[in-house]
């Protein structure tokens, strides 16, 4: 069985009974393998609780701990109570931990923002380090994952700011939205509390302890970091546009750090060797402090990667520059301007021309620009001619003169060769010079760099072109519907590296072909 086969089967088993809810799944095996904490916020009974129990299956003989906080909650119900024993015998203040949370491989702590300061220290240090202080002694944990889960946002002026950073992934729990799971949902008599994991699909420690190295050696690549860059860039501009301080997007380089692992992980699971455009839409989960900030968020990552994905680490902008450049230059040398001017019609109103009329016994003064474009010289047609209110006064016969712009009208047995309203127009023609023999080899010395450069970005967009796009599968962790954004980008690149080499070729053949 692959990683890919495994990871999948594995989300296949957990969701199993579950609806709408394979989403917030795959965000939590995804966190808990890359050693992260997620935080889930919601209304009571949408299943926050549920996950966290249905996560534990993912591993083998794996312990959990759960708790719902309240403003009383101590560290002893938390942590463990303190050893009685230890305290009479030896002197020293130690709790009992194993059935406590830094027992547990699996965490869940409910309405966490009623935690009391000395819990949330102790949180902070086991989240930072994996490590809690029991007394005088440094216990490390085999923490996996911590959820946590409220229905509120962190209280203001509570300073759980340093807590809430720490919660990497975080995701905004509906109630189920299509009317027949719901009725599903409701009806269905299925323990939805068993374990329901195939022993084959679970993660042992020894596995997991092995995908950790594996995952710190997988490569980011340079669109990647691009994109990163800009989407913080977007942020700062969100930021400045709040008049309150309080709803700014806080996303500090700890939090980048982690979220690059996340990525990792991500690409290592989906058995990649190297991060691609796709796993970058897993930052949604990662930016927002507030609800109010999702579709913002979305739309900065999604923007970004359609707009800026591999245009960004190619140098797309800067190669359109070089080119462009390169083309003035040649152009400057070879191409001498020369302005001439020449007669041209003048429509009125887009529709008509006027007939030049000297004393003409006949009605009318305008013909349909249709109707000059159709006659033809030595062949009469009936025409129809307009006044200075372009109302249809006379239909007479007419044909195209020798003369240019010119039409022949016939009216009582008489012949009329009128000319039509016509006027100067200048134009710009171009004369050419054959460059300097020294001039012409810089230009082929410079075209061989940028097109050498122009193969290589154009054989490396090629070449990594992301497995979901080319494979015609998906991202484990990414909705199909996003597929699109990242190979519309990938279109674009290409397109627009095949037009520069169409125009450097161009450029080239203009000043290799140019007579004395």
């Amino acid at each position: 069985m692959t990683r890919r086969e495994k990871i999948t089967g594995l989300l296949e088993n957990l969701s199993r009974g579950l609806y709408e809810r394979d989403e917030v799944i795959k965000l939590a095996l995804l966190s808990a393998v890359a050693g992260e904490s997620i935080f889930l916020l919601g209304p009571p009974g949408v299943g926050k609780s549920l996950i966290a129990r249905r996560l534990k299956y993912a591993f083998k003989d794996a312990q959990s701990f759960e708790y719902l906080m309240t403003r009383f909650s101590t560290p002893e119900e938390v942590f463990g109570p303190v050893s009685i024993q230890k305290l009479k015998e030896e002197d020293k203040y130690e709790r009992k931990t194993e059935q406590y949370m830094p027992g547990a491989n699996i965490v869940f702590l409910d309405e966490i923002w009623k935690a009391s300061s000395s819990i949330q220290n102790a949180l902070l240090t086991i989240i930072n380090e994996k490590v809690y202080r029991n007394g005088e002694q440094e216990i490390q944990v085999d923490l996996k994952s911590l959820i946590t889960a409220s229905n509120e946002l962190p209280p203001e002026g509570e300073n759980f700011g340093p807590l809430y950073d720490r919660l990497l992934v975080r995701y905004n729990l509906e109630g189920i939205s299509q009317g027949k799971r719901f009725l599903k949902m409701i009806t269905g008599t299925e323990p939805v509390y068993d374990d329901t994991v195939q022993s084959d699909f679970k993660l042992s420690t020894q596995e997991l302890e092995s995908w950790h190295q594996a995952i710190d050696k997988i490569k980011v690549e340079d669109e990647v970091l691009s994109v990163i860059q800009i989407i913080r860039k977007k942020i700062e501009e969100y930021n400045q546009k709040q008049q309150d301080p309080l709803h700014h997007i806080q996303v500090y380089d700890r939090r980048w750090k982690k979220i690059i692992r996340l990525l990792r992980t991500s690409a290592f699971l989906n058995e990649r060797k190297k991060v691609d455009l796709m796993d970058c839409f897993i930052m949604v989960h990662c930016l927002w402090n507030e609800p109010r900030q999702i579709e913002a968020v979305q739309d900065m990552v999604s923007e970004t990667i359609r707009k800026h994905g591999y245009s960004v680490s190619i140098g797309l902008s800067m190669l359109k520059r070089e080119v462009e450049e390169f083309r003035q230059e040649v152009e400057e040398e070879v191409k001498i301007k020369n302005t001439v001017t020449e007669e041209v019609l003048r429509p009125v109103d887009e529709q008509y021309y006027a007939l030049q009329k000297n004393g003409e016994d006949f009605a009318g003064r305008y013909i349909q620009v249709k109707d000059y474009n159709r006659l033809q010289v030595d062949n009469l047609e009936v025409i129809n001619i307009y006044d200075q209110d372009f109302k249809l006064v006379n239909r007479l016969g007419a044909e195209k003169a020798n003369e240019q712009f010119t039409v022949r009208i016939k009216h009582n047995a008489q012949t009329h060769r009128l000319p039509l309203v016509t006027y100067q127009k200048e134009k710009n023609e171009y004369l050419f010079k054959k460059p300097h023999k020294l001039v012409k080899e810089f230009w082929d010395e410079r075209y061989e760099k940028i097109e050498a450069f122009l193969k290589k970005q154009k054989k490396r967009v090629q070449d990594e072109k992301p497995q979901e796009l080319d494979q015609g599968r998906g991202n484990i962790f990414i909705d199909e519907k996003l597929l699109p954004v990242v190979e519309a980008n990938h279109r674009e690149v290409l397109e627009g590296l095949e037009e520069l080499q169409l125009k450097l070729e161009k450029l080239r053949h203009l000043y290799e072909n140019v007579q004395a």
